[in-house]
């Protein structure tokens, strides 16, 4: 299997609770020169924007960059930045100061990245008069020619706008995880979530052609991937725009009939979109994997409305209960925002009790952050800071009782882990079931990283399980 090597990326945050730091040691192929200008890409946020600087390395290498692993031994330094909660937005910002006075001295070029790129726009420029480039995602098919403007000495290079006919598609990605490959099959939301600056800063959505995704698919395969991840910010609203006409659940069966694929997986699916025949496909290909993620943002349908969620409390118990009904035993995980305005405890208590029904396996919590461009600036009834921190500390408290008891349920069954991990200090091995669950695990044997591994499990935790290998 070909082993990509790590680009000089670095996630400040968390991808569905893990970090996503690469798993792969670096590795510098002989056909980069060694005295070439060099870029570090720091990746703020989700798996989109992983896989977003994944492109963006692609296209610096076929430029001539060559990775390296700190921002401070970069020539070329970008921020590709995630503007879905205030403090992702201010930490670019604290970011861009630390290396101020290398870029006023022309020691090195800074470029922001991302939504908050998208959102922001020229406005960085004078927040941060030492940036050069300032370019969204929707405009990374351009980055040659903008980094060539940049190399020519241009100090206020822009990419703001937003393709609607483009999927974000670049001619080259270099993928940092050699085991696990990301693949956008659509762009964009067209729905109107009053807190979400999403559609703002990605665009509407446009979903990829099928052939193009699926020619993607085999390459990957043929390079040694056996597990791919479909994103979208609203994956399952996909619609093939070719003459074939696919839906999405024609999509995932087309992707799993593809030799070499052992898992696909999708993130993140809208409740609107998220059908009873997404289930059936899972329950009835064992490739597809069952684990689905599909955020709630609150148990109450009178803050749903609020939110512009388009749909009920009860409509999305309906849909948990097409989960809860399939023969294989299905991994939920949800989002949910906590302080909406005007969210009373009445309705932060439906929060709780949703929480207890559905039963999930994570839960990614987050105080309600006030964005630019959206409706519920306006809102009255804002929630004090200090009662969203406690309400967020309460429901992590008891989705954290909730996974306690269900993680140890798994206790002496056993599962197929994809190992990516080694923890040389505690002598383990990790990686994740179908299920997207982590399992830490000893063995004797050695050189797992990518293999597949039968493992038992022995102790389950609030956030992983423990097990051995079964020989």
């Amino acid at each position: 299997m070909s082993k990509p090597f790590d680009i000089g990326i670095n996630s400040l945050t968390e991808v569905n609770g893990v970090p996503v730091a690469p798993v792969c040691s670096p590795q510098v192929p002989a056909r980069v020169d060694p005295y070439a200008k060099s870029f570090f890409i720091e990746t703020f946020g989700c798996q989109m924007n992983v896989h977003d600087s994944e492109k963006v390395a692609g296209v610096l290498l076929e430029r001539g960059y060559r990775p390296v692993e700190t921002a401070s031994d970069a020539d070329f330094l970008l921020y590709n930045t995630c503007s879905i909660r205030e403090k992702a937005a201010q930490k670019v910002f604290q970011r861009l100061n630390d290396f101020k006075f290398a870029a006023k001295a022309n020691q090195k070029v800074i470029g922001v990245l991302g939504c908050v790129a998208q959102q922001e726009g020229e406005e960085i420029f004078e927040r941060a008069p030492w940036v050069s480039l300032v370019c969204g995602s929707a405009s990374y098919r351009n980055l040659p020619s903008l980094i060539e403007q940049v190399e020519s000495g241009g100090r206020r290079v822009t990419g703001l706008d937003l393709d609607t006919d483009e999927t974000f598609e670049t001619e080259i990605t270099r993928r940092d995880n050699p085991f696990r490959a990301y693949l956008t099959i659509i762009e964009g939301c067209d729905y109107s979530c009053a807190y979400c600056v999403v559609p703002h800063t990605r665009g509407p959505e446009r979903s990829r052609a099928s052939d193009s995704i699926l020619a993607e698919v085999r390459r990957l395969t043929d390079a040694g991937y056996t597990e791919i991840q479909l994103l979208g910010q609203t994956v399952n609203s996909y619609r093939d725009p070719s003459p074939r006409k696919l839906n999405f659940v024609d999509l995932l069966r087309a992707v799993a009939a593809i030799d070499g694929i052992r898992r696909v997986r999708f993130t993140t699916s809208h409740p609107n979109d998220f059908t009873r025949e997404i289930v059936e496909a899972i329950d009835a290909t064992p490739v597809l994997c069952d684990h689905i993620h599909l955020p709630v943002q609150s148990g109450s349908t009178r803050i749903l409305r609020e939110m512009r969620r388009t749909y009920t409390r009860e409509q999305y118990l309906e849909k948990i209960e097409w989960i809860h009904g399939a023969r294989r035993p299905f991994s939920l995980t949800t989002d949910v925002i906590v302080g909406f305005p005007g969210e009373t405890d009445e309705d932060f208590e439906e929060t709780l009790s949703l929480l207890g029904a559905i039963q999930c396996d994570g839960v990614f919590a987050f105080k309600y952050s006030p964005r630019p461009n959206t409706p519920s600036l306006a809102m009255p009834d804002a929630i004090p800071e200090e009662e969203k921190s406690r309400r967020l500390a309460i429901l992590q408290e008891r989705q954290r009782q909730i996974q306690i008891a269900r993680n140890e349920k798994l206790v002496a069954a056993e599962f197929e882990v994809l190992v990516d991990t080694h923890h040389s200090a505690r002598g383990q091995w990790a990686g994740r079931t179908t299920s997207n669950r982590i399992v830490n695990f000893s063995t004797s044997r050695e050189n797992l990283l990518g293999q597949y591994v039968q493992v038992r499990i022995t102790r389950g935790g609030p956030n992983s399980l423990v097990g051995e290998e079964v020989h």
